[in-house]
């Protein structure tokens, strides 16, 4: 049975759905023995919903047996993000301060696939309130890279990552703010797609940085990533910043039209202190895409080099702000207090001192720090104008190129505990994919080789709802790779 699951993407899950090669109902089991054989020795999940996700797969079962016609996704086992709202589920975002939260409603990325019959196998842990980029930052317990248990999965959505890695679910949901889809699925030999900004509603997800943050799958395959964001995307109603856009069909690329992509390579991307093995990985790919007859130009992004800095600023000032409700009161654990004391201030400082793990700490006090008023117009608006810089130096590159090629990563997955003391060393993890954020722009990190005993991925960054670019130029690269 391994050998199925280890083979399943979300097309040939379908297609054996629907000739009853297999049901939706022993899938799911067979997930479930998999992960309670596997997991305790990677840590992906936090908690695993085994009795709905059995009735979500008999209910499919049952649509096949009436002969109906079933989406693409029906009956597919997902493994969700711990800061993704699942009604009734506990929702902890990996933090103790909502250890004991259970969810009143779905977010609407899992509305929309529940309509489509996907199955959740259970959430995944994650850096807490997805500040990280190992997955060692979650309050729970330390998840561990599928292809050496002594490294790291890459983080925030760590857990996703490596259950899609081990097999331990068809697909996954992440999201991403600087890098958190796309970093862990290039540790992890796995597909990231971080969607434009506003692409993907944001209702439900427990947010960390607003102007930032983005849901998005995490798959086997480039097309797997279409046919997930295909069902997560669109206007919602309650996410003032989604929007409409008329994509063509992501799963059918143009192939003709992929080949005359100009494909440009950011000169700021291939520095020394990158890995060898990582560049020489990402040149290999893009060598293969040239086999295809894609055209490749050299261009300049010249004020990457300030991405990671206004970052650092930009996202802890967002974090400050969206983490002042968890006090206790609204939100929160209520710390047992000595005394009979009912001061406000020692329910936030008792909450929240207790609640929260050190990264979360230092991030809050940071970005509290850069937007107090002697600080603000030094810190925080400059790095807005920052911000703008980047911004437009993917306009004026779009001018060139319709695509940019890029490493995800600057180092292959590093051991665990390796930088847990050197807060700085593990920021520049995400310094190659933190751009697309800063910018909104969409982009997908894909494996580039998996002959090597660790994975290496690299990513390709779109314009604005330049989904079908990147999508399709990934599976005209997986068609040879």
């Amino acid at each position: 049975m391994f050998h199925l699951l280890r083979n399943l993407t979300i097309k040939n899950f379908h297609d054996g759905l629907v000739k009853k090669e297999f049901t939706a109902l022993e899938m799911a089991r067979a997930f479930f023995a998999h992960i309670k054989e596997r997991d305790p020795h990677i840590g992906a999940y936090l908690r695993t919903l085994e009795e709905r996700a059995l009735k979500d797969a008999e209910a499919v079962d049952i649509k096949i047996a009436k002969g109906e016609e079933i989406h693409l996704l029906a009956g597919v086992p997902l493994a969700i993000k711990d800061n993704i709202l699942i009604e009734g589920s506990p929702a902890t975002a990996g933090s103790k301060i909502l250890e004991n939260y259970v969810s009143a409603y779905d977010a609407t990325v899992i509305s929309k696939l529940k309509e489509t019959g996907a199955v959740f196998l259970g959430k995944t842990n994650l850096d807490e309130f997805a500040m990280g980029s190992s997955t060692e930052n979650s309050a729970f317990h330390v998840t561990k890279n599928p292809h050496d248990p002594k490294r790291v999965p890459g983080g925030s959505s760590g857990g996703s990552a490596s259950a899609v890695a081990a097999h331990l679910a068809v697909a996954g949901l992440g999201s991403d703010t600087g890098g958190s889809i796309r970093q862990p699925a290039a540790f992890c030999g796995v597909v990231g797609l971080k969607p434009t900004y506003g692409a993907v509603s944001r209702s439900g997800l427990i947010a960390m940085a607003s102007s930032l943050d983005q849901i998005g799958p995490i798959t086997k395959t480039v097309e797997d990533a279409a046919i997930l964001f295909n069902a997560i995307k669109g206007k919602d109603p309650l996410d003032a910043t989604s929007v409409n856009y008329n994509w063509a069909d992501l799963t059918k690329p143009d192939y003709e039209k992929i080949k005359n992509l100009r494909v440009g390579v950011p000169e700021e991307y291939f520095i020394e202190g990158v890995e060898p093995e990582v560049i020489s990985a990402v040149n290999d790919a893009i060598e293969k895409i040239k086999s295809l007859g894609v055209k490749f130009k050299k261009i300049s992004l010249p004020h990457t080099k300030y991405a990671l800095s206004c970052y650092y600023i930009i996202m802890p000032a967002e974090v400050s702000s969206n983490l002042a409700r968890f006090d206790g009161i609204r939100y929160g654990r209520n710390t047992k207090r000595e005394t009979q004391s009912v001061k406000l201030s020692d329910i936030y400082f008792k909450t929240r001192g207790a609640g929260f793990g050190t990264e979360t700490k230092r991030r809050i006090i940071l970005g509290t720090f850069v937007l107090s008023s002697g600080y603000y117009d030094a810190y925080y608006k400059k790095a807005q104008e920052v911000r703008a810089k980047i911004s437009r130096d993917f306009d004026e590159a779009w001018k060139e190129v319709d695509v940019i090629i890029a490493p995800t990563t600057p180092t292959r997955p590093f051991l665990i505990g390796e930088k847990t003391a050197d807060p700085l060393s593990m920021y520049l993890s995400d310094v190659f994919t933190i751009p697309a954020n800063l910018a909104g722009l969409p982009a997908i990190s894909i494996p580039a080789a998996k002959d090597v005993r660790l994975p290496v991925g690299f990513q390709l960054i779109g314009p604005r709802f330049g989904e079908s670019e990147i999508l399709g130029l990934g599976q005209y690269y997986e068609r040879i790779a």
